[in-house]
């Protein structure tokens, strides 16, 4: 009799130790999945805070480029032969063809700029806004050339301004006021003259400071008469007293002889 109750009291002992070894192992095992779970999450999380940092670019179709007009308004010839003007969404270059304003600085490097990545002919990729067309008819839009965005390499050079900001069309506007912040910083293009950009536009002001600047530098005389121009194509072109546009050019810049006009880069008007 003693010795089944001491049997049967040593099965209890070895019942009640495994029960304790396979609870100790399940905590260790849930703690393990609900270490891993947590990585996991917070991988996941950290995952997503990266992505969302930048815009994933939208569905683009391909187009011809027929000509750019300015820094931030292209003629493209779309697939079914239509031609569309097309201004690039979020921002805004310099004046070189409006009809009432000057040249303002920096205008025409923003042109060459845009000619230089997207010459007549070229392929491009365009990614239109959420509305589509503006007020006066013209596509909004982002453009790229060989997948990069031709807004923002405009932002970054510092030859655009983040301008015309309405919704919906807000997609890249984080990425963009960082490029922005960058370029003031560096004071790269329109930003290295003093308040001459701002969120209201371009202070024409400077424009005629910078030209009465460049004036009084590339001259050798006190009264100079040579008028330098730079057309809407962005050709430097000087006009003579005797010409047949010198009365109505507005001019850039001003020179003494011909061949200061040449040194500056510019060519003498054919009329």
């Amino acid at each position: 009799m003693k010795r089944n109750t001491f049997f049967h009291l040593h099965a209890l002992l070895l019942i009640a130790i495994c029960m304790i070894t396979l609870t100790g192992c399940q905590e260790v095992s849930d703690n393990i999945i609900n270490e891993s779970t947590k990585q996991g999450t917070s991988n996941q999380d950290t995952k997503s805070s990266s992505d969302s940092s930048k815009e994933e670019k939208g569905k683009t179709f391909t187009a011809k480029v027929v000509r750019v007009v300015d820094g931030d308004t292209v003629k493209i010839k779309m697939t079914n032969g239509n031609e569309e003007t097309v201004r690039l969404l979020l921002i805004d270059t310099p004046e070189t063809v409006h009809p009432s304003k000057p040249v303002q600085p920096f205008g025409p490097e923003a042109s060459k700029f845009t000619k230089d990545l997207m010459p007549a002919g070229s392929k491009v990729e365009v990614e239109t806004g959420i509305g589509e067309r503006d007020k006066y008819g013209r596509l909004l839009a982002y453009f790229y050339v060989d997948g990069k965005m031709v807004n923002k390499l405009l932002l970054e050079k510092g030859l655009a301004r983040v301008a015309y900001v309405y919704a919906p069309n807000t997609k890249y506007l984080d990425e963009f006021e960082d490029i922005q912040k960058q370029a003031q910083k560096d004071e790269i293009g329109i930003w290295s003259i003093e308040n001459y950009a701002s969120s209201k536009g371009f202070d024409d002001s400077k424009s005629r400071k910078t030209s009465e600047e460049k004036t009084t530098a590339n001259s050798s005389c006190s009264n100079p008469k040579i008028k330098g121009n730079i057309n809407s194509k962005g050709n430097k072109i000087y006009h003579i007293p005797s010409g047949q546009y010198y009365e109505i050019t507005k001019p850039e810049e001003m020179f003494c002889t011909e061949q200061e006009a040449q040194d500056a880069g510019f060519r003498k008007s054919q009329r």
